[in-house]
């Protein structure tokens, strides 16, 4: 069965856009990871903010190790992005044609959001468990990805994988709302351009930008409880001393991290590190959905190119 062009430009576009948006960002990345999984004990914490973590790695001379992880959390989100922008393309392609309309409605939206992001999440999960330990590792102690996933069972690589799911409504509100201020904003330009045969289907860099970072702000103050509990769940622990080899915990459930946040922390706990989550996801997918409009065009041409050259390259040598 061929690929769909459009559905794959769509992926490819989305997972470089992810690549550049994780490689840039990701030193605030480990520290907003390490803030989030800190639980205060006997009121003791580590940190008290998250510029605390940064500092940290400065004192002790581990300033690369805020980059701990990156090749994992790289090939995660490459693999994730690409997976979820092509069956997200491929399912609504399908939605318009089975029904028929010329435009998706925001809650065929979701629905179409959510499939897509539910089959990313069971495949890309064990590289998000891993991840997410190596992040939350002592400073220059992270092991590879191998390693990692080895100390414990195959099913602990899916740590979190209820939670993961349940956070696919996140992706699935940040792309709702993009596509729906998108298609205002592009509609009120054509609106104003009357009398010219000209047409747009992609945003400026700046557009593209702040529309990213609204619509990821949204969707990040609406599920963050279940972020913050799903960092727990799959954090490293470290011993008491907190100056020994990071080990992976015991299996937690939801249950467990909800109830360790409001006995040790309150209300207040199931929020705490939401600016550093807001700041952190608001500039990754706004830099994503920027990159992502500046080279689709261009990609959708090198794939036009490629399946032109197999085309070819299949009636020669027929």
């Amino acid at each position: 069965m061929a690929f769909d062009l459009e559905s794959l430009t769509e992926a490819t576009s989305g997972a470089i856009g992810s690549l550049v948006s994780t490689t840039v960002l990701y030193p605030l990345d480990t520290c907003k990871t390490k803030y989030q999984a800190e639980v205060r004990i006997h009121n003791h914490r580590k940190y008290r903010n998250i510029s605390d973590v940064f500092w940290e790695a400065i004192s002790n001379r581990q300033v690369l190790s805020l980059y701990q992880g990156l090749v994992t959390k790289n090939l995660q989100s490459f693999i994730s992005q690409f997976i979820y922008f092509y069956g997200y393309s491929f399912f609504k392609k399908l939605y318009l044609k089975r029904s028929g309309s010329k435009s998706i409605g925001t809650k065929a939206n979701l629905v179409l959001a959510a499939a897509a992001g539910a089959c990313t999440v069971v495949v890309t999960q064990p590289l998000d468990t891993a991840s997410s330990r190596m992040q939350t590792s002592e400073f220059g102690k992270s092991k590879g990805l191998w390693k990692t996933l080895s100390e414990g069972t195959w099913s602990e690589a899916f740590d979190g994988l209820g939670i993961s799911l349940l956070l696919t409504t996140n992706p699935s509100i940040q792309y709702t709302v993009f596509d729906q201020l998108k298609q205002r904003l592009l509609n009120d330009q054509l609106s104003k351009k009357k009398g010219a045969e000209s047409s747009l289907d992609s945003l400026s860099a700046f557009s593209a930008f702040m529309l990213g970072a609204v619509s990821k702000c949204i969707a990040t103050c609406l599920t963050y409880p279940a972020i913050r509990c799903k960092v727990m769940i799959q954090a490293a622990e470290l011993n008491e001393d907190g100056m020994k080899e990071a080990r992976p915990k015991p299996r937690k459930t939801v249950s467990d991290a909800i109830h360790a946040i409001w006995k040790r922390e309150g209300l207040y706990g199931f929020f705490k590190g939401l600016q550093a989550q807001i700041l952190k996801t608001v500039l990754s997918s706004a830099l994503l959905l920027m990159v992502k409009e500046k080279i689709t065009k261009t990609t959708s041409v090198i794939m036009l190119a490629l399946r032109l050259f197999l085309t070819r390259t299949r009636l020669k040598s027929a």
